[in-house]
């Protein structure tokens, strides 16, 4: 137990103040909560403090520099955004190879891509990202939405498409807002306010010219994020999600029957406990991803005049072993209806072809590899536009064309590097409580005998990355990163644990390891763990957990429950204080996701998993593996409390250690979501320095 101190004495991590509360009669420590200040004095001096203490150990990572120049060469290409077509006009963003920043471009014929607004231009410095952008019905006209510093509330502005100008005052302090162009009459778009800061929370008409606004549609209940679309030229879906408990509600008016700043709202889905998403067909019907009596997703069509679920019509049914991930209205052979459906099992995307009138399989789409599928949209010829990406392999835009069954290439003179071979295995553990879980395993090909490859097969056992996420109904899809590449390149493995509580096997799936099934999450992963081990591929100190946000929360927790299950472990922007976590960022709308501290049963749950408290209020000199933190200044999602406290618990609670038990890489000018090429190569070489020195991993 971390001892209390005298109010106004010197604090230090080793020697806090005290703060405690009893919420359902149960008493809980806190002796760091002074550290939620994060621009105190104190803070701040024990923030500089941290920060020496990191450099010192960085500086001693043998694989810093190389992972660093390994993670920078394996992104140092062109990397481009499917497109989306208005009035003749196609528009992307791309990334050149040795920029910073994705800027947003429009193609017309063959002339080459002119840039429509550029980050970089607008602030040298790199900490201003382009976060969305919509164009217009006629492609003269684009909205974009920027932020700097990483808070995530930003500017959303009018631009004109052909000079980049400004067509209209902007609108200040936007929150990753949807736009939706009015589709005819002066140029206008609707644009959502996720909170109450700038008056009524809801969906807005905005008029691009004047800046002059009309509130269409107003949240009422507590906790919901309201989203609004385009369907077909014609209709106006406005949604509301339920924080991030995977339901909406949705609504649908016909804007050729109305005003715009007065649209007739009817309901297509309310009050039901679903998540559903909705598209228009080229043959005027509504077409809905639902899981309504679905855990697994299907797709239903129903007509947008009458579009209430007793309507609804089953086109693509719901299928074992594999979720809905994403769908796109499209053309078939003959120029027939169709729809192309991507589902995922256990990270891999597979796709199809399905005849829009009866659901039909028309032909599985031949993908490049075993990869993820991200995006699909519909051309204005009926063809499909998806990202493709692998483990080995960049994004890359690829076309279906109508009544193909390959993709090609958008853009065929963008040439793919080369990728090495990356073999997946796949295995399966036992839970606490008798689910079965699967981890899957990378690990680069051995090259062939007589070859300039790498060298031989992996030792068994040898240093291995075990990463989970486990929140909010997330699949772990198998996309591109450089990170994990450049660590397999390295010569380790890298596992991932599929966890109850992510998306992976659907909405069961997910239920089953969210609020207070939080704690199947963690035993899942230390049941993963447990497996590489027994398994022969890592030993415990070859092992590190690795996590991000939801998945800091969840590395923190299994390895506090269970200290001598590895050796180390990264969690970055991670959550830790979970009796506080409603208080800190966006914690208050996660609430269907890990439960309430005002409800005792939820508390109870918290409190049996809360990697802060573990630590808090443990055996004083438990040994925990060795852990690092990062946190980011600007961070609005995860606050950066929660790494501050959890570092100090761990360093007040360590005696007799060699060296620090818990660093953390603290940024500022930077939050939860993108930053610059350069800063996020600087954060993963770092993280992933510290994994091998602790695993003992050297470059093969």
């Amino acid at each position: 137990m971390v001892r209390n101190r005298a109010p106004g004495a010197a604090l230090t991590a080793a020697d806090p103040v005290s703060a405690a509360e009893a919420p359902h009669g149960r008493p809980v420590p806190d002796p760091f909560r002074w550290l939620e200040d994060a621009d105190s004095p104190a803070t701040l001096r024990w923030l500089e403090e941290r920060g020496r203490e990191y450099e010192r150990e960085a500086a001693a990572w043998p694989l810093r520099g190389r992972l660093a120049a390994l993670i920078r060469s394996l992104v140092h290409t062109d990397l481009w955004s499917p497109p989306v077509h208005r009035g003749g006009t196609a528009f992307a963003t791309v990334r050149p190879a040795g920029t910073e920043h994705p800027r947003l471009v429009a193609l017309s014929g063959r002339e080459p891509p002119r840039t429509v607004y550029d980050p970089a231009a607008e602030d040298p410095s790199g900490g201003t990202t382009l976060d969305a952008w919509e164009p217009g019905p006629d492609g003269t006209l684009v909205a974009v939405q920027t932020s700097s510093g990483g808070v995530e509330r930003g500017a959303l502005r009018v631009l004109r498409a052909d000079t980049g100008a400004p067509a209209g005052p902007p609108v200040r302090g936007v929150r990753y807002s949807h736009v939706a162009w009015v589709p005819q009459g002066p140029p206008a778009f609707y644009y959502v306010r996720r909170d109450g800061d700038r008056g009524v929370r809801g969906v807005w008409l905005r008029r691009a010219g004047d800046g002059a606004e009309t509130l269409v549609h107003a949240c009422t209940a507590a906790g919901t994020v309201p989203g609004v679309r385009i369907l077909g030229r014609r209709w106006l879906l406005v949604t509301e999600s339920h924080g991030t408990g995977h339901r909406n509600d949705l609504w649908l008016a016909d804007l050729a029957a109305t005003e715009p700043g007065h649209p007739l709202l009817r309901p297509v889905q309310v009050g039901v406990e679903a998540e559903t998403e909705a598209r228009m067909g080229a043959d005027g019907l509504l077409y809905l991803r639902t899981t309504l009596d679905s855990p697994r997703r299907r797709i239903c069509a129903v007509r947008p005049e009458d579009p209430a679920p007793e309507h609804w019509r089953e086109v693509v049914p719901e299928e074992d072993g594999a979720t809905l991930d994403a769908f796109a209205p499209c053309r078939g052979p003959g120029g027939d209806p169709a729809l192309f459906v991507s589902r995922t099992r256990w990270g891999i995307s597979g796709a199809a072809v399905h005849d829009a009138r009866t659901g039909r399989l028309l032909y599985p789409v031949d993908l490049p590899g075993e990869g993820m599928v991200r995006d699909p949209a519909t051309g204005p010829d009926g063809s499909v536009y998806l990202g493709y990406a692998d483990v080995a392999t960049q994004q890359r835009v690829l076309r279906l064309a109508p009544g193909e069954r390959a993709p090609l290439p958008w853009r065929p003179r963008e040439e793919a590097p080369p990728s090495p071979d990356v073999e997946r295995t796949v295995l399966w553990c036992r839970s606490a409580d008798g689910t079965r879980v699967p981890v899957t395993v990378f690990e680069a090909a051995p090259a062939a005998p007589g070859t300039d490859g790498a060298p031989g097969p992996l030792p068994r056992p040898g240093p291995t990355l075990l990463h989970a996420y486990g929140g909010f109904g997330r699949p772990r899809q198998f996309g591109f990163s450089a990170t994990v590449l450049a660590w397999l390149l390295c010569g380790g493995r890298y596992a991932v644990a599929h966890v109850r509580g992510g998306g992976d096997a659907g909405r069961a799936w997910h239920l089953a390891g969210s609020r207070r099934g939080k704690p199947r999450a963690v035993q899942d992963l230390v049941a993963a763990a447990d497996a590489l081990v027994g398994a022969g591929l890592c030993d415990r100190d070859q092992l590190c957990l690795s996590g991000g946000s939801a998945g800091g929360l969840l590395v923190l927790a299994a390895a506090t429950a269970r200290p001598d299950l590895c050796g180390a472990v990264i969690a970055s922007a991670p959550l830790a204080d979970m009796a506080r976590f409603e208080r800190m960022g966006l914690g208050r709308m996660w609430t269907r996701e890990f439960g309430t501290a005002a409800d005792p049963g939820d508390f109870a749950a918290l409190m049996s998993y809360s990697p802060y408290h573990r630590v808090v209020e443990g055996e004083p000199g438990r040994r925990y593996p060795d852990v690092l933190l990062t946190g980011f200044h600007g961070d609005t999602r995860t606050d950066a409390a929660h790494p501050r406290k959890m570092c100090a618990a761990l360093l007040a609670a360590a005696r007799e250690r060699d060296r620090p038990p818990a660093l953390l890489r603290y940024e500022r000018d930077v939050g939860h979501g993108p930053r610059a090429v350069s800063r996020a190569v600087g954060l993963a070489a770092d993280a992933h320095a510290f994994a091998a020195h602790r695993t003992g991993l050297s470059a093969r």
